[in-house]
Protein backbone atom coordinates (compact mmCIF):
# COMPACT_ATOMS: atom_id res chain seq x y z
CA UNK A 1 0.00 0.00 0.00
CA UNK A 2 1.35 3.56 -1.26
CA UNK A 3 1.64 6.16 1.91
CA UNK A 4 1.11 9.69 1.06
CA UNK A 5 4.55 11.90 1.11
CA UNK A 6 5.46 14.94 1.10
CA UNK A 7 7.57 15.40 -1.32
CA UNK A 8 8.78 13.60 -4.61
CA UNK A 9 11.85 12.33 -3.08
CA UNK A 10 10.09 10.91 -0.33
CA UNK A 11 7.85 8.70 -2.17
CA UNK A 12 10.50 7.47 -4.23
CA UNK A 13 12.67 6.46 -1.11
CA UNK A 14 9.68 4.80 0.30
CA UNK A 15 10.23 2.17 -2.32
CA UNK A 16 13.33 -1.25 -3.24
CA UNK A 17 16.61 0.52 -4.31
CA UNK A 18 15.43 -0.96 -8.31
CA UNK A 19 12.06 0.90 -8.23
CA UNK A 20 14.07 3.71 -6.93
CA UNK A 21 16.60 4.03 -9.52
CA UNK A 22 13.18 3.19 -11.73
CA UNK A 23 11.40 5.98 -10.36
CA UNK A 24 14.52 8.44 -10.28
CA UNK A 25 15.22 7.66 -14.19
CA UNK A 26 11.25 8.83 -15.15
CA UNK A 27 11.75 11.65 -12.55
CA UNK A 28 14.81 13.23 -14.75
CA UNK A 29 13.50 12.27 -17.83
CA UNK A 30 10.33 14.46 -17.41
CA UNK A 31 12.54 17.22 -16.04
CA UNK A 32 14.51 17.16 -19.19
CA UNK A 33 11.70 17.54 -21.50
CA UNK A 34 9.95 20.00 -19.37
CA UNK A 35 13.02 21.99 -17.81
CA UNK A 36 10.95 24.62 -16.75
CA UNK A 37 8.25 22.43 -14.56
CA UNK A 38 7.27 22.28 -10.66
CA UNK A 39 7.46 19.51 -8.97
CA UNK A 40 4.17 19.25 -6.28
CA UNK A 41 2.62 16.53 -4.42
CA UNK A 42 -1.28 16.67 -6.14
CA UNK A 43 -3.60 13.46 -5.13
CA UNK A 44 -1.12 12.00 -3.43
CA UNK A 45 1.03 11.72 -5.87
CA UNK A 46 4.39 13.17 -7.63
CA UNK A 47 3.24 15.56 -10.11
CA UNK A 48 5.17 17.96 -12.53
CA UNK A 49 3.01 21.48 -13.00
CA UNK A 50 3.44 23.42 -15.86
CA UNK A 51 0.59 26.09 -16.39
CA UNK A 52 -1.49 23.48 -14.68
CA UNK A 53 -1.23 19.51 -13.81
CA UNK A 54 1.85 18.16 -16.63
CA UNK A 55 2.06 14.53 -15.93
CA UNK A 56 2.01 12.70 -13.07
CA UNK A 57 3.45 9.29 -11.45
CA UNK A 58 3.89 7.26 -8.49
CA UNK A 59 5.70 3.64 -8.15
CA UNK A 60 3.77 0.65 -7.35
CA UNK A 61 4.13 -3.19 -6.18
CA UNK A 62 3.94 -4.18 -9.72
CA UNK A 63 4.72 -1.42 -11.93
CA UNK A 64 5.16 2.54 -12.59
CA UNK A 65 1.89 4.25 -12.90
CA UNK A 66 2.20 7.35 -15.35
CA UNK A 67 -0.81 9.56 -15.99
CA UNK A 68 -0.22 11.61 -18.87
CA UNK A 69 -4.17 12.54 -19.14
CA UNK A 70 -6.45 10.85 -22.04
CA UNK A 71 -5.79 13.34 -24.94
CA UNK A 72 -1.69 12.32 -24.57
CA UNK A 73 -2.63 8.02 -24.53
CA UNK A 74 -5.04 8.81 -27.62
CA UNK A 75 -1.91 10.73 -29.51
CA UNK A 76 0.91 8.07 -28.62
CA UNK A 77 -1.32 5.10 -28.63
CA UNK A 78 0.57 3.25 -31.39
CA UNK A 79 3.60 3.93 -29.16
CA UNK A 80 2.26 2.82 -26.49
CA UNK A 81 0.67 -0.16 -27.21
CA UNK A 82 2.96 -2.71 -25.70
CA UNK A 83 1.81 -1.18 -22.24
CA UNK A 84 -1.54 -1.69 -20.48
CA UNK A 85 -3.06 1.88 -20.84
CA UNK A 86 -6.34 3.24 -19.66
CA UNK A 87 -8.24 6.33 -20.40
CA UNK A 88 -5.28 8.49 -19.24
CA UNK A 89 -2.82 6.46 -17.88
CA UNK A 90 -0.03 3.47 -18.44
CA UNK A 91 1.21 1.46 -16.93
CA UNK A 92 5.33 0.67 -16.77
CA UNK A 93 5.77 -3.10 -15.54
CA UNK A 94 8.50 -3.21 -13.18
CA UNK A 95 10.48 -6.40 -15.10
CA UNK A 96 10.84 -3.82 -18.23
CA UNK A 97 12.82 -0.58 -19.05
CA UNK A 98 10.72 2.50 -19.10
CA UNK A 99 10.55 4.11 -22.72
CA UNK A 100 12.35 7.15 -21.57
CA UNK A 101 12.41 8.56 -25.60
CA UNK A 102 8.44 7.95 -25.60
CA UNK A 103 8.02 9.54 -21.69
CA UNK A 104 10.00 12.93 -23.37
CA UNK A 105 8.31 12.86 -26.58
CA UNK A 106 4.73 13.14 -24.51
CA UNK A 107 5.89 15.39 -21.96
CA UNK A 108 6.72 17.50 -24.42
CA UNK A 109 3.58 17.43 -25.96
CA UNK A 110 2.12 18.03 -22.60
CA UNK A 111 3.85 21.32 -22.49
CA UNK A 112 2.75 22.20 -25.86
CA UNK A 113 -0.78 21.62 -24.76
CA UNK A 114 -0.80 23.13 -21.56
CA UNK A 115 0.90 26.72 -23.31
CA UNK A 116 -1.49 26.54 -25.97
CA UNK A 117 -4.15 26.24 -23.36
CA UNK A 118 -2.72 29.14 -21.46
CA UNK A 119 -2.56 31.60 -24.45
CA UNK A 120 -6.12 30.94 -25.16
CA UNK A 121 -7.02 31.88 -21.72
Amino acid sequence: MMKKSASIAEHIRGFPKDVQAKLTQLRTAIHEAAPEAEEAIAYGIPTFKFHGNLVHFAGYASHIGFYPGANAIYTFKKELAPYPTAKGTVRFPLDKPIPIALVKKIVKQRVRENSEKKKGK
